[in-house]
């Protein structure tokens, strides 16, 4: 019996059509913090440029949100990023950063940020593989406690993960042939 390859997975900006998708993709995640559908709409609409979707067939399968700092523009704190639970640990996650980092309206960027939990595995394992892939430092600091959140026996305390600096060129880009012909 012949062995299917797996899909390909197309990394592009998102559009207004998505942001229904991603609250649903986010929803099902199981591990983030959900979002009203419209914030998804507003993201996939007015944040295109620090935002990304992966694609694979017809299907969403992952999410990135992110923004630039209005205080320090060459940082891109990432709000969330999600990835289908099939998915998971096959580098998509990575992937969807690299796509953010390697736009040309991203060019000034030098930081990533990110709060996560301390008990997000996947989201720390992904930040330091980020890190690593960049050759740049991540560091590591108390961020938001969770007396702030409104269930605070809900929530973890979340740690301020900042990759950086890192400059994007002379870094080996890893997009797909599929991807940059999407993007132009």
């Amino acid at each position: 019996m012949k062995r299917r390859e797996p899909p390909a997975i197309l990394y592009r900006r998102p559009e207004p059509k998505d942001g229904s998708e991603v609250w649903r993709l986010v929803r099902d995640s199981g591990g983030l913090d959900l979002n009203s559908a419209y914030s998804y709409l507003m993201l996939c609409d007015m944040f295109r440029d620090t935002c990304c979707i992966a694609q694979s067939e017809d299907r969403i399968v992952g999410f990135v949100s992110a923004f630039r700092k209005p205080a320090d523009e060459q940082t891109l704190f990432v709000w969330q990023i999600t990835v289908d639970g099939g998915l998971r640990g096959r580098g998509v996650g990575r992937q969807l950063l690299r796509e953010l980092t390697d736009r040309k309206e991203n060019a000034g960027i030098r930081y990533l940020e990110a709060t996560i939990g301390p008990n997000n595995i996947p989201s720390r394992s992904l930040f330091l593989g980020m890190a690593q892939s960049l050759n740049a430092e991540c560091t590591m600091a108390s961020k938001y406690e969770s007396g702030l959140f409104p269930n605070p026996e809900g929530h973890d305390d979340e740690l301020l993960f900042r990759i950086g600096p890192f400059d994007r060129e002379g870094l080996p880009s890893i997009k797909s042939q599929r991807t940059e012909e999407i993007h132009r």
